[in-house]
């Protein structure tokens, strides 16, 4: 009969190791595992809830300043799953070329209101001037 219980720790800690190597896991003080991912995500919500009316903000600009600049993606999925139950500005984050992402008939139209109720123009092309309307945050959450 084999003894699987006494590598079964083992693997677990050789497990627990290389994800700390590859995915940026590391543990708590408290012994828990916590991800990079929920530090980016509690700081990309904390930032998101900072920009002001009347201001916009980029997807790739909250994620490099949640320190992550290569996590615009994941500020999409933050902004898709915790928007409603976050109370989060939703509206003021759009994408780098100065325009709404949400398609015509998707949400498209509400950001759009939203956003004109706040002050925020449109050019021509249905374009955000992000020289104008860009939030510059002075200080930096980390």
């Amino acid at each position: 009969m084999k003894q699987a219980g006494i590598f079964r720790p083992f693997f677990y800690i050789m497990i627990a190791n290389h994800a700390i190597y590859l995915f940026g896991i590391r543990t708590c003080s408290s012994g828990d595992i916590m991800t990079e991912l929920e530090s980016f995500t509690t700081k990309a919500k904390r930032l998101i809830k900072r920009v002001p009316k009347g201001k916009v903000a980029t997807y790739g600009q909250i994620a490099a300043l949640a320190g992550s600049p290569l996590g615009a993606r994941q500020v999409v999925r933050i902004l898709h799953s915790s928007s409603r139950k976050e109370n989060l500005p939703w509206h003021r984050i759009i994408n780098s070329s100065g325009r709404i992402s949400l398609p015509p008939g998707g949400g498209y139209e509400e950001q759009k209101a939203l956003l004109l109720g706040e002050g925020v123009l449109f050019d021509k092309a249905d374009c955000i001037d992000l020289a104008r309307f860009q939030w510059q945050p002075h200080a930096i959450e980390k």
